[in-house]
């Protein structure tokens, strides 16, 4: 049986108080249970304000990461961030695409084309 690869996307929220290179160490060794074949992609987000309290803090330490694993290697993952008393929250979900509008599909877009090449703008009804 073949392992399915997915894209991942990952939000973890750590405690504010520690360092940057304890938040550094935290995230390779939570990835290091995925066995990634490429490094994953880090976005330091930084000291926030939550808008709830999580345990008794008002910021946390904001960190997005993207990868790709194996699905099998979730669960263990998961485990690994529950017990770690630095993670205060953690969201992971499937990267499908970028934020934003989803991609125009061709008839979408011709669609699109057709309407404007007949004049029908509607931002200048009145």
């Amino acid at each position: 049986m073949t392992a399915i690869m997915r894209p991942y996307e990952a939000v973890y929220i750590f405690d504010s108080a520690l360092e940057d290179g304890v938040i550094a160490e935290k995230l390779a060794k939570h990835h290091g249970l995925l066995s990634l074949a490429e490094e994953a992609t880090i976005d330091n987000w930084g000291r926030r304000q939550l808008a709830y309290q999580i345990k008794k803090r008002d910021t946390g330490y904001y960190v997005v990461a993207r990868f790709t694993t194996e699905t099998g290697k979730l669960p263990e993952f998961e485990r690994s961030l529950k017990l770690d008393e630095g993670v205060m929250r953690y969201l992971i979900s499937l990267h499908e695409h970028e934020l934003g509008a989803p991609p125009l599909t061709e008839e979408q877009l011709e669609a699109k084309r057709r309407a404007e090449e007949a004049g029908d703008d509607d931002d200048d009804e009145d």
